[in-house]
């Protein structure tokens, strides 16, 4: 079956911080903080994913103050940092929405998201995922992490739904 059949169900995006949202540099200052870049059009993608209704999470072992400030400003609500077991998380976040895995696209890079990809029922990956993840993944986007996957991803699905380039979305 064709990853784009797949997308057809989706009505939850879920992403991995580190290495999917930023391309997995990290640049500490001298008073300890962490910080990582992040790409604009991956944020639109995701404001505009909510504008249009769907559910989007983050869950990742990572955490600081300045990815909750990022993620807040796209309005994203669901954040779980500092997460040490991704899968216990997801099948809250699941129950908790009444939610069926085929209706869930999750995408991540590295061997923390492999659980989550294996139970997911779209598991989605960036180019510079390690090959554990490129092997489970779906689809595999064209662009790094950090640089794109995102907004790929989300476009692929909006698009596949006919929610793409809709009045809504030519504002944030």
């Amino acid at each position: 079956m064709s990853y784009k059949n797949l997308l057809k169900n989706v009505s939850t995006f879920i992403f991995d911080y580190d290495g999917v949202l930023s391309d997995g540099s990290i640049i500490t200052l001298s008073d300890g903080e962490a910080y990582r870049t992040t790409n604009v059009k991956d944020g639109y993608a995701l404001q505009l994913a909510i504008k249009k209704g769907y559910r989007v999470a983050i869950i990742s072992g990572a955490g600081a103050e300045n990815m909750v400030n990022r993620l807040k400003a796209l309005k994203i609500t669901d954040i779980f940092l500092g997460v040490e077991n991704k899968l216990q998380k997801f099948n809250e976040y699941l129950a908790e929405n009444s939610l069926d895995p085929s209706e869930v696209l999750f995408m991540g890079d590295d061997i923390p998201d492999y659980e989550v990809m294996i139970h997911t029922g779209v598991p989605a990956c960036p180019c510079d995922a390690v090959e554990e993840i490129q092997r489970i993944s779906k689809y595999i986007s064209h662009s790094p992490g950090g640089k794109g996957c995102v907004r790929d991803v989300v476009e692929q699905v909006l698009k596949i739904q006919g929610k793409w380039m809709n009045d809504d979305g030519y504002h944030w």
